[in-house]
Parts: C-alpha cells; sequence; structure tokens
C-alpha cells in the first residue's frame, strides 16, 4: 500500500490552501435590506437540483451583508462573466458603496436589487438555512432567471487568490 506524500491533519491554512488551486465560478449575490440593498462576491455557488431548479451558497457571517442575506425570503444570485470583473471586485471590496454610480442596477418589481449588467440574473426563495462554523449554507429555489444577452458570456472564475477568464484557449478535452 502506498502511503500519499504530504499527508496532513486538516489546517484551516491546510484547508484554504487546497481550495485556491480549486477554481470556482464568481457570482454577485444581492437582496433588499430594511435599509436598502445589499450584495456581495461569492465564489461558492453551485446547482444542486435541475428539477426543481435549486442552488446552493455559504455566506460568512462576518460579511456586513451576511444578516440580511440570511434574513432574506428572497434574493438574486447573478453569475458574472468576465466583462463584470469591475463589478466582482466592488462586492468583494469591505465598505465599499456598491449600488452608488460605478454599478447598473433596478430594483425587480419584487423588491430585490438586479445587475442589470450580468449575463445571468437567478431570483431565488430560500429553503433552508445551515448554519455551519463561521458560516451560513443557504439552499434556494429559483422562480425566475433574467438572461441579459443571448451570446455566451466568457466566465469569470476565481483561482489562486487571482480572478481568470475561460475561454477556448484554456479547454483541455
Amino acid at each position: 500500500m502506498t502511503i500519499p506524500t504530504g499527508h496532513a491533519a486538516p489546517t484551516a491554512e491546510l484547508f484554504k490552501d487546497a481550495f485556491r488551486t480549486h477554481p470556482a465560478g464568481i457570482a454577485v449575490i444581492t437582496a433588499q435590506g430594511p435599509d436598502g440593498p445589499v450584495g456581495l462576491t461569492a465564489s461558492s455557488v453551485s446547482s444542486v437540483s435541475a428539477e426543481p431548479p435549486v442552488l446552493a451558497f455559504s455566506v460568512s457571517t462576518a460579511s456586513s451583508s451576511a444578516a440580511v442575506l440570511v434574513a432574506a425570503e428572497t434574493l438574486v444570485v447573478h453569475l458574472l462573466g468576465a466583462e463584470q470583473l469591475d463589478i466582482a471586485r466592488l462586492f468583494a471590496t469591505r465598505g465599499a458603496d456598491r449600488f452608488g454610480g460605478a454599478v447598473e442596477w433596478q430594483p425587480l418589481p419584487t423588491g430585490e436589487p438586479l445587475l442589470t449588467d450580468a449575463p445571468w440574473a437567478l431570483r431565488c426563495r430560500i429553503l433552508h438555512r445551515l448554519p455551519i462554523g463561521g458560516s451560513m449554507i443557504l439552499a434556494a429555489e429559483v422562480v425566475t432567471i433574467e438572461q441579459a444577452r443571448s451570446d455566451n458570456a466568457t466566465p469569470l472564475v476565481y483561482h489562486n487568490r487571482s480572478y481568470h477568464r475561460l475561454g477556448d484557449q484554456s479547454m483541455v478535452g
């Protein structure tokens, strides 16, 4: 039997190192709070089920937007393309004026903020909230989908503490 090299007990730093090498798509999640719209950049959004359409993501409870997102009954998950790098950075910056003049948005008829430049926007209804460590995992059913463009946007991904664009040149199989 071969013992893998680098075998170590899990630590927070080693866990973070492992996930730095695992690329993830970038989304911005928005909701309407009692004091106005909130939002944050997330790399944890994943598809859970196609029928019914359900997604999940995690929110650090240390985030300034966490309380509103966790309490929301509905929210919008915006799947970003590489052209929205500035939006991803803005919503990832603590203390930034996320809904000022730097980003185009409008409230949906149901009240949630919609980032009009995002290639895809999924309006969701929260199904489950699961506290784990310093985070909250939210499972949400997609109730409407907005497609801003009919073209296939170049995806924006996060890998090794940097944003990247995926394209045909990155295809390996």
